[in-house]
């Protein structure tokens, strides 16, 4: 684990030590059986909600913790120190809640936020879709209002949560004509018996095989008008640009500490293991491919640490959090790449922890946004 941190206190330590001991003892011994069915135990999220590490952020009025985004960063860093990334706990409560908590109506957030926080309903959101990914203006999904419900006509794929989720924010159509301006975010209430909702298959995925990566079907599925994010429709477009900054600086948390995890893994490994006749970590290569790496970790713990610091105090630009998502997991997959060739044919077994490291950084250039359209945020601010 890194040097505490400038934006953490003694609360959010002892929230870290909270989460480190729950995904030590309660989630990593049970990695390999969520892999081989393809999500995680549904009761998992019940027994975080217990100790109190969902929705930490969530005012304590709505049934969260009534902390701030330092009390989610530190979950999130000791989920993957732990190296368990199947629960879906970031996505959950650092990235879908937050809707939920700044622009829903207070009939809303008194209704989901509290199961939220609790683990009785799990949280999902659905942007992309099979021929849409990061243009979401141009997403195809439809809400048609019909008296008090909307009715939702559509698909969505690569949905974290999606297998085990019991709400759903879909980000759909409600004037196709207008755009940008035409997109709204509905919460939708499903369970496998809802009509119009299926679930489809979960999708197999290079890493992150434990996590729950599913489609979504929507075929008339009813929704109460009053599950509409904001006060009116045509703000989900704005709304999804005010929270992807967050959103990207979740991604950055993620990347870091699986930076700090490889490069300790790496030494660990290189001076157990002998070659030619001294510890691997001996040979003047390892070394300088080690410095390089732990390098590239502490520059990344400490434009992390600053932007962390930042967003505190509300100060942390949209160009800024694209700059940290790009960067911070491009060079992740730099430094797990070298990392794993220290290990040699051992780095290419999925029994070795650097082999998930590998795999799992390579979608976080993907996700919430891909790194190129990263730099193109960030060209148009300069």
């Amino acid at each position: 684990m890194a040097v505490r941190a400038a934006w953490s206190d003694d609360e959010v330590e002892a929230v870290r030590d909270l989460a480190k001991n729950f995904f030590e003892k309660d989630v990593v011994p049970h990695a390999e059986r969520f892999v081989e069915q393809g999500h995680p135990d549904r009761k998992l999220y019940n027994r975080a909600g217990e100790l109190g590490l969902l929705c930490t952020a969530v005012p304590e009025e709505f049934g969260g913790g009534g902390g701030t985004f330092a009390h989610e960063a530190a979950i999130i860093e000791e989920q993957m120190y732990a190296g368990e990334g199947a629960l879906g706990m970031a996505v959950h409560s650092s990235i879908i809640a937050p809707y939920i908590q700044h622009f829903g109506s207070d009939e809303l957030k008194k209704r989901i936020l509290p199961k939220a926080a609790s683990g009785e309903i799990v949280l999902s959101i659905g942007m992309t879709e099979p021929s849409t990914g990061s243009d979401l203006q141009n997403i195809k999904t439809r809400a048609v209002r019909e008296g008090d419900e909307y009715v939702i006509t559509g698909s969505k794929i690569f949905i974290t949560n999606g297998w085990l989720c019991d709400a759903i924010i879909i980000a759909c159509k409600t004037d196709p004509t207008k755009g940008a301006a035409g997109v709204s975010l509905i919460l939708a209430e499903v369970d496998d018996d809802t009509p119009g909702f299926k679930r489809g298959r979960i999708l197999s995925k290079i890493g992150g095989k434990g996590q729950d990566t599913a489609e979504l079907f929507f075929d008339g599925l009813r929704v109460p008008v009053g599950n509409l994010i904001g006060e009116v429709e045509g703000q989900g477009f704005y709304q999804l640009m005010q929270m992807l900054a967050q959103e990207r600086l979740v991604t950055a948390v993620m990347a870091v500490p699986m930076m700090e995890r490889a490069v300790a893994l790496t030494v660990e490994y290189t001076k157990g293991r002998d070659a030619f006749g001294k510890p691997l970590f001996a040979l003047q290569n390892t070394k300088f491919e080690l410095a390089e790496c732990a390098t590239l970790a502490k520059v990344g713990r400490t434009f992390l640490d600053d932007c962390i610091t930042k967003h505190l105090a509300g100060e942390l630009d949209g160009a800024t959090a694209s700059m940290a998502k790009y960067w911070l997991t491009d060079q992740l997959s730099v430094v797990a790449d070298r990392c794993l060739q220290l290990f040699g044919g051992y780095g290419y077994m999925t029994e070795y922890p650097i082999s998930e490291i590998y795999a799992w950084a390579r979608v976080l250039r993907i996700l919430a946004g891909s790194n190129e359209i990263m730099k193109d945020l960030v060209a148009r601010s300069l």
